[in-house]
């Protein structure tokens, strides 16, 4: 007989009003007050935020090829634990997504799985080498929404120009890793005073700036839609944004370790604080910060990149770049940027729904009549420790644990099937009535 989400609170135009929402099949059938149960299975609100699922378009499942890491089991779980119903997987796995059958076995596994919707994301290079195009008529007609070469920077300007030309053909965003490998090969860490006094190798933020610069100015000539990755430099903010004043079809992310953390945070040799890029300085997480406020960077994503322990303890020169994110990046986001009055509550929710739903033409993202159902039910009030030894991630590699955080997920729901609640703030909420 459906669901009644009951007594919970939805943001309209901003504003937190109470609302009952009924679910009926793989739809929101209803959304008002006073909704009188007949047999339906009642989830108790209690005054919750009730957000739309939170969407993450840049993830690492690590399968196929790395399942020591993360399986798509095991990353969509820890999605599903962390309020996320759509995640987009990379394609630098092993086989590269550069295929229609790479594609479509990562499709049948997901289904499998169950835990989340998991979009692709495919190669713009064979095998991400940066010396042939993909097919990519092909791997749109099996099922990638995007083209990237996540993990390496596209090198030849003429082989980034060709990719456009066709992406764009075929209505495919272009999802570039900017990084000059001239000026980044062989760094572990941002070129500032962390590195200085480590005596670690730098990677400059010109690495990545320069690459941006040039990408958009081919976009603009091609009329291609390009995504820049994981932004991390105030130079890249101001050329996005830029960009955007000029009317190019240019779009950002950033990553919730980018917009908290510098390199003045390292506490050492620590691989926990490693990733791709770097943690810059404070000037640049500053610009991160206001280019989301002003929204300059369209939404938030996480780049989870789950590692071994084993690969993690090498320390920060050896050590593979990334860390997990999944499961902490709402709380994030809400203890350090809203309840400190950076950003409001509906723009967070937004970076991390509707936006990222609008760029990328995703029939997702809101909370209406008629939508599918796919919500996340948050305690914004209730402290919990980051502990990553209950992460349903495979990967533990963060540099957040220990963090004391609110505004946690209890409850996700995806196409109005409960993909995850936590038994401890669900338990007794749950009824027939």
């Amino acid at each position: 007989m459906g669901i009644l989400l009951r007594d919970g609170f939805i943001l309209v135009n901003g504003e937190q009003v109470k609302r009952d929402l009924l679910i009926d099949g793989k739809v929101i059938r209803e959304i008002t007050e006073g909704i009188t149960p007949h047999g339906h299975t009642v989830i108790e609100a209690d005054g919750k935020l009730i957000s739309p699922g939170f969407i993450d378009m840049h993830v690492h499942l690590r399968e196929p090829g790395f399942e020591a890491k993360e399986t798509i089991e095991t990353g969509t779980a820890a999605a599903a634990r962390g309020g996320f119903t759509t995640v987009a997987c990379m394609p630098n796995t092993r086989p590269v997504i550069d295929t229609p059958e790479t594609v479509k076995h990562i499709a049948v596994k997901a289904k499998q799985a169950g835990n989340a919707r998991v979009l692709q994301i495919g190669a713009i290079t064979v095998r991400e080498l940066g010396e042939e195009l993909t097919d990519m008529a092909a791997l749109k007609e099996a099922g990638v929404i995007a083209v990237s070469d996540d993990g390496v920077g596209i090198q030849s300007s003429r082989m980034m120009k060709e990719a456009m030309i066709k992406a764009n053909q075929l209505g495919l965003p272009v999802v570039a890793h900017c990084e000059d490998d001239s000026l980044a090969e062989g760094g572990c860490v941002h070129e500032g005073d962390f590195s200085r006094k480590m005596g670690l190798r730098g990677i400059p933020s010109e690495a990545e700036s320069i690459q941006i610069a040039r990408d958009i100015l081919l976009a603009e000539a091609t009329g291609a839609h390009y995504h820049v990755c994981h932004i991390s430099t105030a130079e890249s903010v101001r050329l996005v944004r830029e960009a955007k004043q000029r009317g190019a079809r240019v779009t950002a992310e950033v990553c919730p370790h980018h917009l908290l953390l510098c390199d003045e945070d390292i506490p050492g040799d620590d691989a926990n604080y490693k990733m791709n890029p770097p943690l810059r300085s404070s000037r640049d997480r500053d610009a991160l910060i206001e280019g989301l406020k002003d929204g300059s960077i369209d939404m938030i994503v996480t780049d989870h990149a789950p590692h071994t322990e084993e690969e993690k303890a090498r320390g920060m020169a050896l050590a593979p770049f990334g860390i997990v994110g999944l499961e902490t990046a709402f709380p994030l986001i809400y203890t350090q940027l809203v309840e400190t009055g950076i950003l409001d509550l509906n723009e967070a929710i937004d970076r991390m729904t509707r936006v990222p739903a609008e760029v990328f033409g995703l029939p997702y993202g809101e909370i209406k009549e008629g939508a599918l159902a796919d919500l996340t039910l948050v305690d914004l009030a209730s402290v919990r420790e980051v502990n990553p030894e209950q992460f349903a991630s495979k990967g533990r590699n963060t540099p957040f644990a220990g963090w004391k955080l609110r505004g946690w997920p209890i409850l996700t729901m995806l196409e109005g099937k409960i993909t995850w609640h936590d038994n401890d703030a669900v338990e007794g909420e749950v009824h027939h009535e």
